[in-house]
Order: structure tokens, then C-alpha cells, then sequence
């Protein structure tokens, strides 16, 4: 679900130029899994899926299946467009260091855009 992170968001890509120096190790939880994905100078470096038995994160962002489905679909239905509208209706929780989530939100809106493609 979100290995293609990786190449919509490589080194040089719009998307990794909106965030210079900004290193985060972030979890994307999708119910009982866990994806952790690895952020230098703005780019995805690395995604790799859990379990992991010692996991080392700065953010975690944690939906339902179902919930990040609906939200990656190439239009999305409304409360289901943003990040901010999932945690609106409390169908996301962020949890741990949440600084550097709310200072890059915008970089962390379009690399989730990037997701997003169409059918």
C-alpha cells in the first residue's frame, strides 16, 4: 500500500524538495500492520513492512484498512480527502512526536497524494 512511496517520493522529486533536512523515521500503521518508512532530506528513502520486534519511530499514524483504502482512492468521497478530515471524524490517530508531523504538513499531504493514482 505504500511501497511505491520510495519512487513518488525520491531523492530530487517535488515532493521531497518541499521538505530539505527534514529526517523522520514515521510508522503508517493499517490496522495490525505496520509500515515504517524512512525519511532523509525530505525523501522516502526506504518502506518496509512489519512486524518488527524493536520498532524505532519518531511519528505513528494509525487508520483502519478500510480507512486508509477509502483515502487513497483517486478521488476520494468527503472526510475521507485530507489527513486533517480522517482525524476530524476520528478514523486516524497520530501518536508519539507529533512536531514534525505538524511542521511539514503540507509535504506530508502531497507525499500522500502521490498515492493516489489514477484507475
Amino acid at each position: 500500500m505504500f511501497q511505491t512511496l520510495t519512487h513518488t517520493v525520491a531523492p530530487g522529486s517535488p515532493v521531497a524538495a518541499m521538505a530539505p533536512g527534514l529526517d523522520w523515521q514515521l510508522v503508517l500503521r493499517t490496522g495490525p500492520e505496520d509500515h515504517a518508512v524512512t525519511i532523509r532530506d525530505g525523501a522516502v528513502m526506504q518502506v518496509t513492512q512489519g512486524p518488527f520486534v524493536m520498532p524505532s519511530w519518531h511519528t505513528r499514524i494509525s487508520a483502519s484498512v478500510e480507512e486508509w483504502r477509502a483515502f487513497l482512492v483517486p478521488v476520494p468521497k468527503p472526510g475521507h480527502h485530507d489527513i486533517i478530515a480522517l482525524l476530524r471524524r476520528g478514523a486516524v490517530q497520530f501518536d508519539g512526536d507529533l512536531h514534525p508531523l505538524m511542521a511539514h504538513l503540507m509535504y506530508v499531504k502531497r507525499m500522500f497524494e502521490t498515492l493516489r493514482v489514477a484507475e
